[in-house]
């Protein structure tokens, strides 16, 4: 009986929360569902202003290709200005950030976590201080010393910016797991025999998964997201996919190049969807695992 009563009563509560739950998803999701339809018209009816309805129609698309959807603007945007290109570039400098950052930033947690030195809370203040300033504030401190050196516009510099960038956070996320894992843990295996290194490479590490995997997939977000360090360090050459897509957007006066990029967009955002579907539980694992301890 008071299982009843408490059901009934929540029931409006629950609506509510339904509710709200499903009006986030559509505007978090109509964006990009709008973009993904849009890629397959031609400009006139995605950007028509005489009707708006010329979008789910494709009225002009078919009467310039034939048919309701076409993939002209994917074709334009992969082969004709060869934003394979760019996808490579972007494939190169975010793996490159991941894989230096999670060296470095396991490395560092791990020493940081351990160490009972005052100047340890000074090294993650400055880190934290770091991580807060604005990126473009940072790359601007860059540019004089790689153009003396010759060595602006190339990816090398860039990644290393990158990772110089988002070392604080590494830093911080991996200390975060490293002091949920007990020490008696690597005290014992140093008492079986492992050095310190030994130690963390065979008893700490196995068990860091979760985290290791958790901040990798945010590395990978900041290196693949950026526009500030790529736009400003990278040559129009070596660009990536995000300041490429910009490129396009900045051209709106020819023909086509909106749906050039209307096309990328959709092409940039879709790995990022099987990334997140394919890591939700280390996501979420790994965040419940680290994130409440400082």
């Amino acid at each position: 009986m008071a299982d009843n009563i408490a059901t009934r009563r929540s029931m409006p509560l629950r609506l509510f929360l339904w509710g709200v739950v499903l009006l986030w998803l559509m505007l978090a999701a109509f964006p990009f569902l709008w973009t993904l339809w849009g890629s397959f018209k031609v400009q006139g009816d995605f950007f028509s202003r005489e009707d708006w309805t010329n979008a789910l129609t494709g009225v002009r698309t078919l009467a310039e290709t034939g048919g309701y959807f076409t993939g002209g603007g994917y074709a334009g945007a992969w082969v004709q200005e060869e934003f394979w290109r760019a996808g490579l570039n972007t494939m190169i400098v975010t793996l490159s950030v991941v894989a230096i950052s999670l060296t470095f930033g396991t490395l560092g947690g791990y020493a940081l976590s351990r160490s009972s030195f005052k100047y340890t809370f000074w090294i993650l203040m400055a880190a934290l201080i770091f991580r807060a300033m604005p990126h473009i504030t940072l790359v601007s401190g860059y540019l004089l010393p790689f153009f003396e050196l010759n060595i602006w516009g190339i990816l090398p510099t860039t990644i290393i910016v990158l990772v110089a960038i988002n070392q604080p956070f590494t830093l911080w996320m991996l200390r975060s797991f490293f002091m949920n894992i007990p020490k008696d843990l690597d005290e014992s295996a140093m008492v079986d025999g492992c050095t310190r290194f030994q130690a963390f490479r065979r008893v700490i590490i196995p068990v860091m998964w979760p985290g290791v995997i958790t901040t990798g997939l945010f590395s990978f977000l900041l290196a693949y997201n950026d526009f500030a360090v790529t736009a400003t360090l990278l040559s129009q050459d070596n660009q990536t996919m995000i300041p490429k897509i910009a490129s396009f957007l900045g051209t709106t006066q020819q023909e086509g190049n909106v749906m050039f990029a209307v096309s990328a967009v959709v092409s940039a955002t879709a790995p990022l969807f099987i990334l997140v579907l394919f890591f939700q539980r280390q996501i979420v694992s790994g965040l419940t695992a680290g994130a409440v301890k400082g």
